[in-house]
Formats: C-alpha cells, structure tokens, sequence
C-alpha cells in the first residue's frame, strides 16, 4: 500500500489544482485557465484510475466494500462523467460545480481506514454483491449530475425573473436543455438503480437470515428510486415540469443522501 500511497496523494494535490483553476475559469471566463484546468482533470482521472487498479492488484476482491473504497469510486464516477459530458457538451459550470463535489468526497476518504476494519467472508465478496454496489454507486453518480442541471436550472430561472445576469453566467445552456439534461440523465440512473436493488435483494436472498426488506437502508433505497420514478413519469406525462420538476430532483437527491447515511443502522449495509 505504501508503494502506491504518493498516487493518491498526488491525486489529491493536482484534484485541488484543477478544481481552483475551473473556479477562477467560472469567475473570470479565462479560456486558458480553463484549459489547464481541464488537462489536470484528465490527469487525476488517470491517477485515479491507476490507484484503483493498484488497489484491485493488491486486495482479493473488486475495491467497493469499505467507506474508502466506496467514497474513492464514487468521486472517481464523477471524474468520469466530467470528461464525458465536457467533450460532447462543453458545460463549463456543470464540470466545476462536479468537481467540487469530487473533491470533497475525495477528500473526506483522505479520513477513512484504507483496508478492511475486518477481513470479508465469502458470503460478503460474491460477485452479486460487487455489480449491486457498483451499480449503485454509478447510479448515484448520474443522479449527482442531475440534481447540479436542476440546480443551475433553479438559478438561471431565478436570474431571468430578476432580470439579471452576470457575465459568470451566460455560458450557461438554455432553461430547456438544462431540464432536458437533467431529465436523460435520470432516464439512465433509474434503470441502473432498479437493477442494483433488484441484485441486492437477490444477494440478501441468498446470504441474509433475517428478513431483508425489513432494513431500514433497503425501505429508504425504494423510497430514492420510487421518487426519481414518479419524476420521470411527471415528466413523460407533462404532468410537472420546469421549476417544480427542479424542485422535486433535488429533494429526491437529498433523499439519497439520507440513504447513504442510514448504513449505519443497517443490518447488512454496514461498512467492512
């Protein structure tokens, strides 16, 4: 561990450089500042990646089980993501505020054990239960980016009712585009969000003794895709959209957070 520890570590450093430079970019609109800031970023995914790779080489199983584990891969989804939706959109706003979101998952791991507090049993390192966690942690990605397009949808709303608008802001794409990139976005995490808890609960099937559906984590997890559900369907069906449909994205995502913060009293979601 100690050979690959200078990787996160820089990681961390240059994540910080990149995350500075996107926020003079969105004050100032430099396009060169903006530049550098998206070659760092392109440089901490791969360290990023590497690191994740030394980690799979070194331990006996796919790296998602610990709170480490969990916080590493999901801000480096939102790496991910970043660098997809900059080469086909250009949406400078939407990469920083991301990135500040990774940032601070990145470095909220920095306070977490690194290995396992207790070695995993088999039952707990099946292969089921590495693509539910995945899936879930890739859904909860997409559902991130979704819920910053509602966000900046509330603000350009906001701006344009007041008639105001400050330079930071008119690389911003239309109130239209920005719902609709929201809404795809949903479209994708829902589908991967049902699929992990449909895979949780066959995993919990087979290893759990106790009822499963009666954890307080699984009862919150239907809740989270319950709600993005009915948002997706409000949407289709014209029945919400615009402010309210913004509205209803982001408290569907504070009820995500919610959820992460019920492992805790989880019978089986609890951190190795």
């Amino acid at each position: 561990m100690a050979e690959t520890r200078w990787i996160y570590d820089l990681t961390i450093f240059l994540y910080a450089a990149s995350v500075l430079f996107y926020f003079h970019d969105f004050l100032q609109s430099n396009r060169k500042v903006n530049r550098l800031a998206f070659g760092l970023l392109a440089v901490v995914w791969a360290l990023q990646t590497l690191f994740f790779a030394s980690q799979m080489w070194e331990k006996a199983y796919f790296p998602v089980l610990t709170l480490f584990e969990t916080l590493f891969f999901y801000s480096w989804v939102l790496v991910t993501l970043s660098l997809v939706i900059n080469y086909f959109f250009r949406i400078d706003a939407l990469i920083f505020f991301t990135n500040v979101i990774g940032f601070a998952v990145l470095t909220l791991s920095m306070f977490m054990p690194i290995g396992p507090l207790h070695e995993p049993s088999n039952a707990f390192t099946s292969e089921l239960l590495f693509i539910h966690i995945t899936m879930a942690i890739a859904s909860y990605g997409t559902f991130s980016l979704s819920m910053i397009f509602s966000a900046l949808y509330l603000l350009q709303h906001k701006m344009l009712k007041k008639k105001r608008w400050p330079q930071k802001f008119r690389r911003l794409p239309s109130l239209e585009k920005l719902e609709q990139y929201s809404f795809s976005l949903n479209m994708i995490g829902v589908p991967m969000l049902l699929l992990a808890i449909i895979l949780g609960s066959i995993w919990a099937q087979l290893v759990v003794s106790t009822p499963f559906w009666l954890d307080p984590k699984v009862g919150m997890s239907v809740i989270v895709l319950v709600t993005y559900g009915t948002i997706l369907y409000k949407r289709l069906t014209d029945t919400w959209e615009g402010k309210k449909l913004a509205i209803w994205n982001m408290i569907a995502f504070l009820l995500i957070i919610l959820n992460v913060l019920l492992t805790d009293t989880s019978n089986f979601h609890r951190w190795l």
